[in-house]
């Protein structure tokens, strides 16, 4: 149960409508007025909505890296905040993009993976270390440059940013998981 107030499109403002219908294109809407996620609460002001919206469709199908290393950095985003709905949605996408079930699990309880790669092993330590120590130390910087690149760090550290709003919005609206899905997380 979400803390949103449920609205129909009938009942949303012009642009909020035009955001909804934007967003809904190519999903298929929870209900009238109703996506998931974070969308609904997107659609509360569409100004910033829409840009937001934006940002998330470029991090996550325009990155100048692999697609897993993107979704390694939503998954260790969505375990420091323990949003239940983030890890729901993006654990399957994590697989199909490439990561092992056992990284998938250790990012899960928030143990260090055993990597096999690494461009997940330089990934991971730039995102945990970023997120616990609020910055970057030299050695971990340089490694994941000289894996990544500039602009893949920088895709990294954009992703970190914009999924702690994204799980920032599910878990102050308390965004629940679909009927039958089974929490990740300890509730």
């Amino acid at each position: 149960m979400s803390r949103l107030t449920p609205r129909t499109t009938a009942e949303m403002t012009p642009k909020q409508a035009e955001l909804f219908e934007q967003m809904a294109d190519g999903r298929t809407p929870v209900g009238d007025g109703h996506l998931g996620g974070p969308f609904d609460g997107w659609c509360l002001n569409p100004s910033i909505g829409r840009r937001i919206w934006q940002l998330g469709g470029a991090i996550r199908h325009k990155p100048s890296i692999e697609k897993r290393y993107i979704e390694l950095a939503i998954l260790v985003t969505g375990q420091l905040w323990q949003a239940q709905f983030e890890w729901w949605a993006h654990e399957t996408m994590a697989r199909d993009a490439g990561l092992t079930e056992s990284t998938i699990q250790s990012i899960k309880i928030g143990e260090e993976p055993v990597f096999d790669d690494v461009g997940e092993e330089t990934a991971w330590r730039l995102c945990t270390t970023l997120h616990r120590d609020k910055k970057v130390d030299a050695a971990t910087y340089a490694a994941a440059v000289e894996v990544h690149g500039e602009a893949g760090v920088a895709d990294l550290i954009h992703t970190l940013g914009f999924y702690v709003l994204v799980c920032m919005t599910l878990n102050t609206f308390e965004v629940g998981l679909p009927e039958g899905a089974v929490a990740p997380f300890p509730v």
